[in-house]
């Protein structure tokens, strides 16, 4: 999975030096997000001050402000566009590098069950993993670096919070364990879904092979033995969904519940009138970026479940083929 891309002088050109523009890619568009923090903060202390003292703002500032922000969005969405366009790209080099390592193996892998399954099928299902599990934990990380040391300085205008009390740059500590718990909690609720998302894959993959014999052989594919073989799908299925939907009531709870964190830990601030309302917005942007860097694996458990479990299947396909060859290598020399 990883050698045939990442250790290979045919896509030497791609791998490395791919990986490292998606890299700064990301770290652009991070600071750009941290622009547009920054105006939210000088346009809500405008309105603020346009709303409570009518004639101090004219129209063109107001507007002014806007069309900076129109600047920002506009590079904001055309380094994404782009961005996303080159990693699909970059992505697919790596399948191309995966399936022409298993390619060149088939006269030892076309003897293990499902190999054109795991050859065609779950490359497939790694690569857009990795583009969307990889994009979003680059982009958390460098929201992280980007926005915790704003979320500090910013912290040093709240006097305090609830149940903590008086604490300097209290709203990062906030952030930390809340997201720290709900990472810790959903972890634990959602603890048997990567083994039955690999058992999925496993019973419908007896069930496509019993199917595909069908084809050829009027013998195969009976229609007890389809029953049974889709009685096991379907078993394995509501047993997912079941514990899918737990874990989605404890994930959805959690989030929701997320969104008033900032505004609870900012309350005595607000009613003492400590800080302004473009500030309020600023604190409470970054709370958001920080506190969802810190949630990524919370958000992304479900991607995570389905690439451990094409990781697993993967791992134990790539195992075969050197026991296979080992095999043959001895009864050439037998």
């Amino acid at each position: 999975m990883f050698k045939s891309f990442f250790m290979s002088r045919q896509w030497a050109l791609w791998a490395w030096p791919g990986a490292v523009l998606i890299f700064f890619g990301t770290w652009y568009q991070v600071q750009i997000d941290v622009k547009i923090n920054d105006w939210f903060g000088g346009f809500y202390d405008v309105v603020q001050k346009a709303l409570s003292k009518p004639g101090e703002v004219t129209l063109s500032e107001f507007f002014g402000f806007l069309l900076s922000f129109g600047e920002l969005a506009g590079t904001y969405v055309l380094v994404a566009v782009l961005l996303g366009f080159y990693t699909k790209h970059w992505v697919f080099r790596w399948r191309h590098a995966m399936n022409d390592f298993y390619v060149s193996h088939w006269h030892t892998l076309r003897q293990i069950e499902g190999a054109s399954q795991r050859v065609q099928e779950d490359t497939k299902r790694f690569a857009t993993i990795m583009e969307t599990l990889g994009s979003n934990m680059m982009d958390a990380i460098m929201t992280l670096f980007a926005f915790l040391p704003i979320l500090w300085g910013l912290s040093k205008k709240v006097s305090e919070v609830p149940l903590l009390g008086e604490v300097e740059h209290a709203l990062v500590y906030v952030a930390i364990l809340f997201a720290l718990l709900g990472t810790v909690a959903l972890a634990l609720i959602g603890i048997k879904l990567p083994g039955l998302e690999f058992n999925n894959q496993r019973v419908e993959a007896a069930y496509r092979k019993e199917l595909v014999h069908a084809e050829d052989d009027p013998a195969r594919g009976t229609e007890p033995v389809v029953k049974e073989l889709f009685s096991q799908v379907r078993q394995n299925y509501f047993r997912l969904f079941f514990h899918y939907m737990y874990f989605d009531i404890a994930k959805f709870s959690y989030l929701q519940f997320g969104v008033l964190v900032p505004y609870i830990a900012l309350g005595p601030t607000v009613v003492a009138g400590a800080i302004t309302l473009g500030v309020m917005q600023q604190i409470v942007r970054a709370f958001g970026r920080v506190e969802m860097s810190f949630q990524f694996l919370v958000r992304s458990w479900g991607t995570i479940v389905e690439l451990i479990s094409v990781y697993k299947r993967l791992r134990a396909f790539e195992a075969q083929i050197g026991i296979l060859e080992m095999e043959k290598r001895k009864s050439a020399a037998g």
